[in-house]
């Protein structure tokens, strides 16, 4: 064990079972032990007491910077995992992000994890339980522990191959054979009842302090929650905020930069500092992004800048791109006569010259290049009309 008491599993979010069988009762209790038998314990914790039930109570602690920050919470959990009355008691450290989303175990030295025929967990049957416990989706989830018990097998170490029922063969990858009851106690341990509770928590740390950062972290459960908190119904941004949601937009992660876009109020974009922002991030943007950026200013009132580095766009981009584009020249009001010359530049070559040009019918344009390309382009695409 000496190989593994110093890796730490990372992946992501406590119920308890309390029956097993028709005759057999299991009550997982969730104890806290002293700080000194467990690794990695921040200096500065905030400790919570839950009372699961009548008999179970479940210490939950908040770790804390030097500023009386929230990190992130975790617990120092004894679980014993019984089966016909023999128990093997279960030291494991769990941790959580401040949304009670899970993100890592470890173990306390000198620990391991065994089977129920008490071998050790070997080091693939460690990164088995990462994977199982990093599934928030699980099968396990609506599962009890009865469907887990077949008739007759309650002295079969715990082997899933030995047993036959439906349900076990369906879970089968969900677990570690030999260790069903561990797995099955772990992962409701990990996104149980508790991850309410954390919400709540931290929602009484909540400031401008906790939003900014929130808003700024590569923790994009916190970015959401962080949005809901200074956008209102309507989209509109809390003043102080701007700056954060624009990162957001212009961030790596697709999902909430899109959400982000999708969400805020037109009114942010009606500057034209902002809009020449945006079409910027457009430049820069991944594909799925642009698409969400040109949607977006489909719903705007643009200026005329802005109307003119779209129709140069134009000449770059694809049919989706181009569709876009187009559709949201047409909605304008009007056009600039320099956004109608750039336009009209491009009927003699564009692959799209069939949309560009009742696209200037529709805004009469008073240029008399413009009208001149419009003329030639009409002749040249009707020789019967002249």
């Amino acid at each position: 064990m000496s190989k593994l008491k110093h890796i730490t599993y990372y992946f992501l979010p406590l119920e308890f079972f309390t029956k097993v069988g028709r005759n057999t009762s299991i009550l997982c209790v969730f104890l806290s032990v002293t700080i000194s038998a467990f690794s990695q314990i921040p200096l500065n914790t905030k400790a919570y007491t839950l009372t699961i039930n009548d008999s179970t109570e479940y210490t939950l602690k908040l770790a804390l910077d030097n500023a009386g920050q929230p990190q992130y919470f975790f617990s120092n959990i004894f679980t014993p995992v019984c089966l016909t009355g023999e128990c093997k008691p279960v030291y494991i450290n769990f941790y959580w992000d401040l949304l009670g989303n899970y993100t890592r175990f470890d173990l306390p030295p000198r620990t391991e994890l065994t089977r129920m025929d008490h071998k050790p967990f070997k080091p693939e049957d460690y990164e088995k339980l990462q994977t199982i416990l990093a599934n928030t989706h699980s099968l396990l989830k609506d599962v009890s522990m009865e469907d887990l018990v077949g008739k007759g097998t309650e002295n079969l170490a715990d082997s899933v191959d030995a047993k036959a029922g439906a349900t076990l063969k369906t879970v089968k990858n969900e677990v570690i054979d030999g260790a069903v009851y561990t797995c099955y106690t772990l992962w409701h341990i990990a996104h149980g009842k508790v991850v309410a509770e954390m919400q709540r928590i931290t929602e009484t740390f909540k400031s401008e302090g906790l939003l900014h950062r929130f808003l700024t972290d590569r923790n994009h459960y916190y970015q959401y929650w962080a949005m809901e908190r200074i956008m209102t119904d309507e989209g509109k941004v809390t003043m102080g905020f701007e700056a954060d949601i624009q990162q957001v937009i212009r961030g790596k992660n697709i999902f909430t930069a899109r959400y982000a876009l999708q969400r805020i109020h037109n009114q942010f974009f009606v500057d034209k500092t902002r809009q020449r922002w945006l079409w910027e991030t457009y430049q820069t943007a991944s594909y799925p992004l642009q698409i969400a950026i040109l949607k977006k200013m489909n719903s705007l009132s643009l200026t005329d800048e802005t109307k003119e580095f779209l129709a140069q766009q134009l000449r770059n981009t694809n049919q989706e791109q181009a569709t876009l584009l187009l559709k949201i020249l047409s909605t304008q009001s009007t056009l600039s006569e320099q956004a109608q010359r750039t336009l009209a530049g491009q009927l003699a070559s564009s692959n799209y010259a069939n949309d560009i040009y009742p696209l200037l019918v529709k805004h009469s344009p008073k240029n008399k290049e413009v009208k001149k390309r419009m003329t030639e382009f009409y002749d040249l695409n009707n020789p019967t009309k002249k």
